[in-house]
């Protein structure tokens, strides 16, 4: 895959901090993009978080592969030069700031767009760049909280509860690098760049189609339900005897074959359980049918029960357990991983498989200015073949 990354020759400048943009960032490198990361003196701020390995951030490592660093000081006019010197290089910017702090250091699109047509700027934000929330600022959970995320997570009779992991940032991140790798197909037809206004409240109701049609379509709030679903049943959680599963009988073919494989039978013809919308209109009878059922034996004995069938079933997995299963070995996405400061660790790499084949790591996360001297001295060259 080395020599067919589909972004290579693509110069990517992130000027970002913390989770959504890096990620951004880190998705296009992963492609092949040659990603340089400006950061402050002190670092991204996402460096200072546990767990540290020998003094290096795991999960600042976890999302800033395959990128280059260089610290500057944009308070100072040799560094902002040298930042504009980087922009003006670029196919792409990512940035993830406060709207309007790229445009007072005069780094914003506005300054290159001209200069620049064909450059594709992306900014991430919790509420967009315009408007009436443009300045107000976000993180990932005050963003699931405003955008109805945590509305609809957790159970009924429970305080509501955020995503465990983090949608707003990552969902953002995701449509960000789609959208820049659009419009560089754009900027390769002849077409113009552009700028991307990429905000996490937006993306989080994208990710809510189903949620925000049921309100269109029934002028009604969707509300929490734990792990069950307002239009399917069973699909949920349910506790056994040593542990909880996951069944999804999502139809009524395999609700059938559920019904028959826990010798139930008669429940097929059960007035209440016919279809996919009497089952879910009856969902707590249903569970209360199969809950006592399921708890008498181990959750190992449900999944050879229900996985041969093809009715799909899984037990809760902790993490640990979710990276031993033999799909992550088949794939080969745990990576050994040795950070700038030797310390040998693992990391779960792209989730992307292109014809059988895998995108690889090409540089560990960067150390803090590591690349300073490469980088200057590249630009310096990169400009005189100008």
């Amino acid at each position: 895959m080395n020599n067919t990354l589909p972004l290579a020759g693509v110069r990517v400048i992130e000027f970002c901090h913390v989770a959504a943009g890096p990620f951004c960032a880190m998705v296009l490198a992963d492609m092949g993009a040659d990603l340089i990361k400006v950061e402050p003196l002190q670092g991204d701020g996402l460096r200072a978080w546990p767990p540290h390995s020998d003094g290096f951030s795991e999960n600042f490592a976890s999302i800033n592969r395959n990128k280059r660093s260089i610290a500057l000081d944009l308070k100072t006019e040799e560094d902002l030069a040298v930042a504009r010197r980087l922009i003006l290089s670029a196919d792409a910017v990512v940035e993830n700031n406060r709207p309007g702090v790229m445009d007072r250091l005069g780094l914003g699109y506005g300054s290159f767009k001209d200069e620049k047509p064909s450059l594709i700027y992306a900014s991430i934000s919790a509420f967009g760049q315009t408007g009436p929330r443009a300045m107000d600022g976000g993180f990932d959970i005050t963003v699931q909280a405003a955008s109805g995320v945590m509305s609809v997570t957790g159970h009924a009779d429970s305080t509501p509860v955020k995503a465990g992991v983090p949608v707003s940032d990552f969902g953002a991140g995701l449509y960000a690098a789609f959208a820049i790798v659009s419009l560089l197909r754009r900027v390769e037809a002849g077409g113009p760049g552009g700028h991307i206004d990429m905000s996490m409240y937006a993306s989080n109701l994208a990710f809510s189609a189903l949620q925000t049609s049921e309100y269109f379509g029934t002028g009604k709030d969707p509300v929490r339900m734990g792990s069950s679903h307002p239009r399917n049943s069973p699909y949920e959680a349910y506790a056994a005897s040593d542990g909880h599963f996951v069944l999804a009988a999502g139809n009524n073919k395999l609700f059938a074959l559920a019904c028959d494989s826990i010798d139930l039978p008669d429940m097929k013809n059960d007035p209440r359980f016919l279809n996919t919308k009497d089952r879910a209109a009856h969902q707590k009878e249903l569970c209360a049918i199969l809950q006592p059922l399921f708890e008498k034996n181990t959750v190992a004995h449900w999944i050879k029960t229900f996985r041969p069938l093809g009715i799909p079933c899984e037990p809760i997995n902790t993490y640990s357990a979710a990276m031993a299963d033999p799909l992550v070995s088949h794939f080969g996405w745990v990576r050994p991983l040795t950070l700038p400061n030797g310390f040998e660790t693992k990391t779960f790499a792209s989730a992307v498989v292109v014809e059988g084949e895998d995108f690889p790591i090409r540089r560990t996360a960067p150390a803090l200015d590591g690349h300073r001297e490469d980088i200057l001295r590249e630009l310096e060259s990169r400009e005189q073949d100008t």
